[in-house]
C-alpha cells in the first residue's frame, strides 16, 4: 500500500494542480490553491498518527475526500477574492496596493462565515464517528480521521494564508504594470 501511495499521490497532486490551473490560467494561483491539500494532508497525518491508524484503504478514501473539501475551499476563497478586486477596478481608477489588501480583506471577511459552516458541519459529522465503537466503527474511524484533522489544518490555510499570498502575488502584478 505504501508504494502505490508514494506512486499515486504525485499524481494525484498534479492532477488537481492541472486542474486549477485550466480554471485560473495562472501558475501561480494554481500552486496557492494546491497549498490547502498540503495543509490538510499534514492535519490528516497528524490525527493518523496520533489514533495510530495505518494506511489503508479507508484511509485513503479519508483523504480523497479531505483533497476535493480542502481544495473547493481554497476555490471560492478566491473567487471571493477576485470578484471583490473587481469591484474596486470597475471604479475606473487605477488599482493601489492599498485597494488590493482591502479588497482581500472583503472577500475573506464575505468567505468567513460559509468556510467555518462548512468545518462545523463536516467536523460535527465526523467527530462523533472517532469515538463510536458500533458495528462498522472499525472501517469509518479511519475515513474519519484524516478528514477531521485536516479540516482544521486547510481551515487555518485558507482563511489566513491564501488571502495573504493574494495580496502578494496581486501587488506583484501591479508593480509589474507600472
Amino acid at each position: 500500500m505504501l508504494f502505490r501511495s508514494q506512486l499515486i499521490l504525485p499524481i494525484v497532486f498534479f492532477v488537481i494542480f492541472l486542474l486549477l490551473y485550466l480554471v485560473f490560467h495562472s501558475i501561480s494561483e494554481a500552486l496557492v490553491l494546491i497549498f490547502p491539500t498540503i495543509y490538510a494532508m499534514s492535519g490528516g497525518l497528524l490525527l493518523q498518527w496520533l489514533l495510530k491508524y495505518n494506511f489503508s484503504v479507508a484511509v485513503a478514501v479519508g483523504y480523497i475526500a479531505l483533497f476535493g473539501i480542502a481544495v473547493e475551499t481554497g476555490v471560492v476563497m478566491v473567487v471571493y477574492l477576485h470578484e471583490a478586486l473587481e469591484r474596486r477596478r470597475q471604479s475606473g481608477r487605477p488599482l493601489t496596493n492599498q485597494d488590493v489588501e482591502d479588497a482581500a480583506i472583503e472577500g475573506a471577511v464575505y468567505r468567513l462565515r460559509p468556510k467555518l459552516m462548512t468545518v462545523c458541519a463536516v467536523l460535527a459529522s465526523l467527530v462523533p464517528i472517532l469515538w463510536e465503537s458500533g458495528v462498522g466503527s472499525d472501517v469509518m474511524k479511519p475515513i474519519a480521521a484524516p478528514i477531521v484533522g485536516g479540516m482544521i489544518t486547510s481551515t487555518i490555510h485558507v482563511l489566513i494564508l491564501i488571502p495573504v499570498f493574494f495580496v502578494m502575488m496581486k501587488e506583484r502584478a501591479l508593480k509589474r504594470q507600472l
